[in-house]
């Protein structure tokens, strides 16, 4: 196994994991963002209020994004495992 091989596959690994969190990461982001202006807009300063918005914001998102991230990550996890033979040998 060569180490252009082995960059390769890592290369590919987090563009994988950036490509699987950014969904997640964004809604939270958004949804955060929204609440931190309503909150400055109502003059509530409470660090709790956020919580459960962004809570549900991740949980539908991983409802209706879920399909993909998953398939996502065993195409990848199954194209890895089967080209074991060919990276060792």
């Amino acid at each position: 196994m060569s180490e252009d091989l082995v960059l390769q596959i890592g290369r590919e690994a987090l563009f994988l994991i950036v490509t699987l969190s950014a969904p997640l990461l964004l809604s939270a982001l958004v949804v955060g963002l929204l609440v931190g202006i309503l909150q400055a807009a109502t003059q509530i300063q409470e660090q709790t209020l956020s919580f459960i918005p962004k809570l549900l914001a991740l949980v539908v998102t991983l409802g209706l994004m879920g399909p993909w991230l998953l398939d996502s990550w065993v195409t990848f996890t199954q194209a890895l495992i089967l080209n074991i033979p060919d990276l060792i040998g």
